[in-house]
């Protein structure tokens, strides 16, 4: 079924574009959101008349994610995570986590468009993650992953070398005396008479 894209749906197009999808997902996604509208001799001439206005908010969407591009190439990020002395992390670093980083300092940046190597960063070490902008458009982002102290573990201390108890020689069972009956287990004999 064609449609043509009343915004920009990522993985598909942009506004305006005319698009040959599934029926299934025009019917039950693209038309019902209003996404899209059917490809019609009447859309058709809709969209010609709004073609300048299309084009120059492309114009200005590409002109915003250069701008957006070189500021977010010279940020760094560092994050402080509990790790071993191997340096493996215990967790891990992903892309919600880098996205509310970015948030923190001012960057609006869905997490589906971060791209993390291998989808999670589990070691310290210093990594360059993608970020989608518009168009063909990507930022490379300078990520430090450091090692930091698990809280409320104190520094290990070396184990100290344990002892061996001496072992108790082994006397023969016929030489030990049988032991006496108790105050308690004598009344209770007595008693059971």
């Amino acid at each position: 079924m064609k449609v043509i894209l009343n915004q920009d749906i990522m993985g598909l197009g942009e506004e305006g574009d005319i698009k040959d999808v599934a029926n299934g997902y025009a019917r039950n996604f693209l038309l019902p959101k209003k996404l899209a509208v059917l490809h019609t001799r009447e859309n058709l001439a809709v969209l010609e008349h709004k073609r300048v206005a299309i084009e120059n908010r492309k114009e200005q969407k590409r002109k915003d994610a250069q701008g957006l591009r070189e500021r977010l190439e010279a940020e760094e990020i560092k994050f402080a995570v509990p790790a071993g002395d191997n340096g493996k992390l215990f967790g891990s670093v992903n892309n919600t986590l880098v996205a509310a980083e970015l948030e923190k300092k001012g960057f609006q940046i869905e997490k589906k468009r971060i791209e993390i190597p291998e989808h999670t960063i589990r070691s310290v070490g210093i990594y360059k993650v993608k970020v989608k902008l518009y168009d063909k458009e990507e930022a490379v982002i300078k990520l430090i992953v450091e090692g930091a102290a698990q809280p409320g573990a104190a520094p290990a201390a070396e184990p100290k070398p344990r002892q061996r108890r001496p072992r108790a020689a082994a006397a023969p069972a016929a030489a030990e005396p049988a032991p006496e009956p108790s105050e308690r287990q004598t009344t209770q004999n007595e008693e059971a008479k």
